[in-house]
């Protein structure tokens, strides 16, 4: 007989050379009585194989009768599989002897007469009997100690598992194969709130909190699952949902097939990943939606209008002059300021309307389910009354208007995307016509908008082909009636367009970026041509430039300036630039500096159009400004020699007072010059004098103006 590893020294019948025993005493009653009397199986065994002595206990143990085992080999008494080889083990034996303890034969497997095997444990011990060689072996079947190990083996991986599962902190439910619960651990009576005893029989699907799979006879459909992890939610005692991250997977112990499902509590996880999307789609400081959500919900109020046959209305509403809130009382007051607005805008709408923010001071307001050709002026007027009254931040009462950009949909436009661009154009015609209103969006607003986009590829095209020019208009001291200075402006004579206003082509280089090119043109040409104008007058010229707000935030202007004056020769005080009133109102914070520095190379800073902003005169102790411009609106106020300009006359006392030269511009009369010069006013400028002319013509003009001929 031989293990299923067919180790060595196993077989049995092998002769060997100890104590002649006479050869009749294998049939001798006392070797009979010996042998029956073990409580092993025991069995002799001759040098070729064959069986010629076996007990009762051998006889039980195999299933033979005495005369059956009697006619056996042991190759007959050993499992097909191993006979093979156990046949050349034994002949090995029988070449090397020696004693073999039982259970040194380790795992064994002998064969009973009805086909079964069980397993053995095997004493082997040669012995001579008359001569002749024998094996006595002992044979014990060990299948039912095997089982008690086994059994006990386990218990204790029964106990570990449970120890182990008890001390998871993943909840973890055994199911049958209906889904029916026939386990729980710890960790799943602290998930769910039930002991394990009320989760033990339950189905599945009463602590799930979602509706899951069934197969048709009802049973969950546990198997479909393939042991991924998948978020899915199950039910506190108490009635919560707890959302949990699960997987399935099949358990097969015996004739118990079912499943294990093992969860943990992702709460975290989904409260984080919510509050990352509401950060995505939703504005940080009012909490209304953003551009993204926004176009989200266009697009299925689209589809909403669509099937029943009505209309959309989109409203972009952009807060008047918000920078200047900003950069006076600070941006926390702007903030709270649009916070405001955003809260009167969510009571004031709709409850399935829509608020949302795009940035800045920039608000959408969506109207669905609209009849068509409803008319909504008077829901814009109440709108205006409601949410853009003025407003109370820390102390401060600030008046709030808003430019109103209103497109519809389909008529306006047919996505998201083209209803926010012609409510967009609409709100800057609203601005463009002074703020303060509503426009709802035409087709003819798209030429405009066209003509603007055409319009700054071929100023683009001219500042590339040089043609582009200057003109100059000449600056007359009051006191002496001679030429001091010139202003310089800029002209475009395009092959293909004609002459375009330089009110129609500044604003678009502003818009289109080309504003910081076009200046830097103009400052290196103007300074170039001042130095030859200069020099046939025999006299300096001061050289006026306007600045436009971008070129005053540009990194590089600074330098530009110092490049132009070394490169053209003229001294740095020659240099004015002009600036706007808004662009001190719109920069307080960053333009101080920036005219500081100018004044350190020595340039002259001038204030133009004084008047016409929506500033006072206390902020002008608050800037480096040499210069006043007086803006010619209110020059052309004087009409005759009795008129009072109030506003003209205070300007000069005021700028005189703070150590400032005064300019007049669009001086057209003799009564305008002379109101003037009483006033105490230094400069002029104007048609009077003379329009914008090329560089030749000032040196005619200055010298006309001297009594030089």
């Amino acid at each position: 007989m031989r293990d299923a590893r067919c180790q060595d020294g196993e077989a049995m019948g092998s002769p060997v050379e100890p104590a002649a025993v006479p050869r009749a005493a294998v049939g001798d009653d006392a070797l009979r009585l010996v042998v029956e009397a073990s409580p092993s199986a025991m069995l002799l065994v001759d040098g070729a194989g064959r069986v010629v002595l076996a007990n009762t206990e051998a006889e039980r143990s195999f299933g033979y009768g005495p005369d059956e085992i009697l006619q056996l080999r042991v190759e007959d008494l050993v499992p097909t599989r191993f006979r093979r080889h156990h046949d050349l083990e034994r002949q090995e034996y029988v070449a090397h002897p020696s004693r073999r303890a039982m259970g040194v034969g380790r795992e064994l497997f002998a064969l009973r007469k009805d086909g079964t095997e069980m397993r053995v444990e095997i004493g082997l011990n040669p012995i001579t009997i008359g001569g002749e060689r024998f094996v006595l072996a002992s044979v014990i079947d060990i299948t039912e100690r095997l089982r008690g190990q086994e059994a006990e083996k386990a218990v204790r991986e029964d106990v570990l598992r449970r120890s182990i599962l008890d001390s998871i902190p993943f909840c973890i439910i055994a199911t049958d194969s209906a889904g029916r619960i026939v386990t729980a651990n710890p960790a799943a009576e602290s998930l769910l709130g039930y002991a394990q005893e009320e989760l033990v029989g339950r189905w599945i699907t009463e602590i799930d909190a979602a509706e899951r799979a069934r197969y048709a006879d009802g049973t969950p459909a546990l198997s479909r699952v393939d042991g991924d992890e998948a978020e899915w939610t199950y039910r506190h005692r108490e009635g919560h949902v707890v959302p949990v991250a699960e997987a399935v997977v099949p358990m097969d112990v015996g004739d118990e097939p079912g499943f294990i499902l093992v969860a943990y509590d992702i709460t975290h996880r989904i409260e984080a990943r919510d509050r990352a999307e509401h950060l995505a789609t939703h504005d940080s400081l009012t909490n209304l939606p953003n551009r993204g959500l926004l176009v989200r919900h266009l697009d299925a109020a689209f589809d909403a209008a669509d099937r029943d046959r009505r209309q959309v209305a989109l409203l972009l509403l952009d807060v008047d002059h918000f920078k200047r809130i900003n950069d006076s009382l600070g941006h926390h007051i702007g903030d709270e300021m649009l916070v405001v607005v955003a809260e009167r805008l969510l009571s004031w709408v709709r409850q399935y309307d829509v608020v949302a923010r795009l940035g800045g001071d920039e608000f959408v307001i969506v109207f669905e389910d609209l009849d068509p050709g409803v008319d909504l002026d008077r829901r814009i007027a109440d709108l205006t009354r409601a949410v853009l009254a003025p407003i109370v931040v820390h102390g401060y009462e600030l008046a709030v208007t808003a430019s109103i950009g209103g497109a519809l949909y389909p008529a306006d436009g047919d996505d998201p995307a083209a209803l926010l661009k012609h409510a967009d154009i609409a709100m800057y015609q609203a601005k463009a016509a002074g703020r303060n209103g509503v426009r709802w969006f035409e087709h003819g607003m798209l030429d405009d908008n066209n003509d603007k986009l055409s319009l700054s590829a071929a100023l683009r095209q001219a500042l590339e082909h040089d043609e582009l020019s200057l003109v100059f208009q000449p600056q007359l001291d009051l006191g002496g009636g001679g030429v001091v200075g010139v202003e310089a402006l800029v002209r475009w004579s395009s092959p293909r367009l004609g002459s375009v206003a330089p009110d129609r082509f500044i604003p678009v280089a502003e818009d289109g970026g080309m504003i910081i090119q076009l200046g830097g043109w103009v400052l290196r040409s103007a300074c170039a041509a001042v130095v030859q104008m200069q020099a046939e007058l025999g006299q300096p010229l001061r050289l006026a430039v306007n600045v436009s707000p971008r070129q005053l935030r540009s990194a590089t202007w600074l330098a530009e300036i110092t490049d132009a004056i070394e490169a053209s020769g003229i001294e740095p005080k020659q240099l004015e630039v002009e600036l706007t009133e808004g662009i001190l109102i719109e920069d307080h914070g960053d333009v101080v500096a920036v005219l500081d520095a100018l004044r350190e190379v020595g340039v002259t800073i001038v204030l133009d159009d004084f008047g016409c902003g929506y500033s006072s005169l206390a902020y002008l102790t608050k800037f480096p400004i040499d210069k006043i411009k007086i803006d010619r609106s209110f020059v052309q106020e004087i009409t005759s020699a009795d008129t009072d300009a109030a506003i003209v006359d205070a300007i000069i006392v005021m700028a005189h007072a703070l150590g400032m030269t005064v300019v007049a511009e669009g001086v057209e009369t003799e009564v305008q010059e002379r109101y003037l010069r009483e006033r105490g006013c230094d400069e002029v400028q104007g048609y009077r004098y003379s329009p914008g002319v090329p560089a030749p013509e000032v040196v005619r003009v200055a010298r006309a103006w001297a009594g030089v001929s």
